[in-house]
């Protein structure tokens, strides 16, 4: 079966992301495509048997070309089992009203978009605080603080929970096997 992993991403993390989920779909025995959202060039959407699409929230937002994509593509999107990762620090907040606003950007795509995917996972992010200026990296910890996260800024924290995300791949795949 060949699948498309179709992303946008801000920081890298989300490319990490669905680099991991193409290897794990080629693991699997299918061939996979993974696409970077912002390059242009042909998307292959009509050659493919199902997608998974990944990208990060930043300033409750998804990437402009992310959504442009979706928007672009939605009619041939539509006739795919598609999945969505999204990418959010939010969803790691020990604070519920945090995880819950998280878990709502998802919804927020299907109604700017029109176009709705059979299957969503929420993955938590990473800090970059290595990466960041001092601001950011002031800001940033700040926020983490608050939320119960971490706070150590001499190193780049990954919050993703790898083992959830990977078992929903397969949940996904197992899925679109059976209609197929």
């Amino acid at each position: 079966m060949k699948i498309a992993v179709f992303y946008g991403t801000v920081e890298g993390h989300t490319r990490k992301i669905a680099g991991t989920i193409a290897a794990q779909l080629e693991e699997m025995g299918h061939q996979a495509m993974l696409v970077d959202v912002s390059q242009p060039g042909p998307t292959g959407v009509g050659e493919m048997d199902a997608a998974i699409l990944a990208a990060p929230i930043h300033v409750g937002q998804y990437p402009p070309a992310f959504v442009s994509f979706i928007q672009n593509w939605k009619s041939q999107l539509a006739d795919l089992p598609t999945a969505l990762v999204t990418v959010s620090l939010g969803i790691a907040s020990k604070i519920r009203v945090e995880r819950e606003e998280a878990e709502s950007f998802p919804e927020q795509l299907f109604e700017q978009t029109g176009w709705r995917a059979s299957r969503v996972h929420n993955a938590a992010g990473a800090l970059k605080y290595v990466e960041y200026d001092f601001f950011k990296r002031w800001m940033m910890r700040r926020i983490s603080e608050m939320e119960g996260g971490p706070v150590d800024t001499s190193k780049d924290h990954e919050l993703t929970s790898w083992d959830q995300l990977r078992e929903f791949v397969s949940n996904f795949v197992l899925e679109v096997d059976m209609v197929q």
